[in-house]
């Protein structure tokens, strides 16, 4: 069931009365909030680096294994290069400007 759905019916719950009330809507709110924690660390783990990633940038064009290098020393164990690159191209999009070619490269915004 999608998530927005889930989030109307508990919506219509609240509204009436009726036996387990309580129990139910409890249940259900647990699977609305499941994995919000998770996304909270991982979220944190992001900000974390971002001043340490995006300080690294400049007018000179990178590439993501290049910025990588830059600034492995600085991040946290288990910080990967695939994790600087879906930051690079998902999260920071409007802080980076990405120059396409084979492979591309990014500089500051």
């Amino acid at each position: 069931m999608k998530k927005n759905t889930m989030i109307a019916i508990a919506s219509v719950l609240n509204s009436v009365d009726f036996e387990n009330k309580d129990a139910i809507l409890a249940e259900l709110n647990a699977d609305i909030n499941r994995g919000a924690e998770q996304k909270a660390v991982k979220a944190a783990e992001y900000a974390a680096v971002h001043d340490i990633v995006i300080g690294a940038l400049s007018d000179t064009p990178v590439t993501i294994a290049e910025l990588y290098d830059a600034v492995r020393a600085d991040l946290p164990d288990g910080f990967s290069k695939g994790k600087v690159q879906y930051a690079m191209t998902r999260l920071w999009v409007d802080e980076v400007v990405r120059h396409d070619g084979s492979p591309a490269t990014y500089t500051a915004a």
